[in-house]
């Protein structure tokens, strides 16, 4: 399977949520969009351009646009808030447990510039924690895709959900290599490669990190299992436990905090119901810095060599 997962073209996520918002702005005319100052970076100017009375510019107030959005939902609307990853949950937790999460609205919350792949914007914007903070909520689905096409499908997908979701993409262009009219199923993880010596589970920007390491470990010999949890709540359990019965081993890598993420629940699941060597390759408890997107995932061990080598060891782990 790996020999037929190949990219022609390199697309930011956030222009897949973008696309997406237009033709659900075509489809249905319940949906609204709302950004706090970034409908450029959020590529929400096309929605906003040909849906004008559609479209809320909320300025910089993102506290605000997500109580406009939670009362939108009572008239019947489906709103879709645009801002940065880290505006769009640390600024503004408050309001949305109270407001969208509590009360069970409708609301979509879509996030861009997340993590370490936000790059020069630095520290201040390198939102490491917002998986952790939005899956601690009650009634929040939590999704974070790989590529542009996966966002666009997904954007789609989260329409059609009744309820609160977090939607999580990024800045920079990344390998497009997901199938462009496959449909996205929220809550059910894409098995990516098969394999029968350890699992790569990966979310977002690392899938393709991970696709890289399993091509690596073929040719050191070994059969890696990589899967796209492309959605961390609800959390495809099924998938996880039988993949990890099969391998017998697993990484997980992502853009996020050590604490919170996906190793945490793949974590939680395997202690609960199938005790499995595991390594987890995730920010180490610190905060980023400026500079390239792929100087930071270098830098702060999140990179291809990263995840073979916690195969590698967890490998090792399994056969001792």
């Amino acid at each position: 399977m790996l020999e037929s997962i190949s990219y022609t073209e390199k697309k930011d996520t956030r222009s897949g949520f973008g696309a997406g918002l237009l033709e659900l702005g075509r489809q249905n005319p319940e949906v609204v969009g709302l950004t706090a100052d970034l409908a450029g970076s959020l590529k929400m100017n096309g929605f906003a351009g040909e849906f004008p009375d559609r479209f809320l510019q909320c300025g910089v107030a993102e506290a605000n646009m997500m109580g406009v959005a939670a009362g939108l939902t009572i008239g019947g609307k489906i709103p879709f808030t645009g801002t940065f990853a880290n505006f769009s949950t640390g600024r503004v937790y408050d309001q949305i447990r109270q407001s969208i999460a509590y009360s069970n609205k409708n609301v979509k919350i879509c996030a861009s510039h997340h993590g370490l792949t936000l790059g020069e914007d630095g520290a201040t914007h390198q939102i490491l924690e917002d998986l952790g903070l939005m899956r601690m909520l009650p009634n929040m689905t939590v999704i974070c895709p790989c590529d542009y096409n996966q966002t666009k499908a997904a954007t789609l997908a989260i329409a059609q959900h009744q309820g609160p979701v977090y939607l999580r993409f990024g800045r920079p262009k990344w390998p497009v290599f997901t199938d462009p009219d496959q449909p996205f199923e929220i809550g059910k993880a894409q098995l990516l490669n098969e394999g029968s010596d350890v699992t790569l589970f990966a979310i977002g920007h690392l899938v393709w990190k991970a696709v890289e390491a399993a091509r690596v470990l073929a040719e050191k010999g070994y059969a890696a299992e990589v899967i796209n949890i492309h959605t961390i709540k609800p959390l495809d359990t099924k998938t996880v436990l039988q993949s990890a019965r099969k391998t017998g081993c697993v990484v997980t890598a992502e853009e996020h905090q050590l604490h919170g993420g996906l190793g945490d629940c793949i974590a939680h699941v395997l202690a609960a119901n199938q005790p499995t060597p595991m390594e987890i390759v995730a920010v180490k408890d610190t905060f980023g810095e400026s500079g390239t997107p792929e100087e930071l995932l270098t830098k702060y061990g999140l990179d291809t060599p990263d995840i073979v080598q916690a195969a590698l060891k967890v490998m090792a782990r399994k056969n001792t």
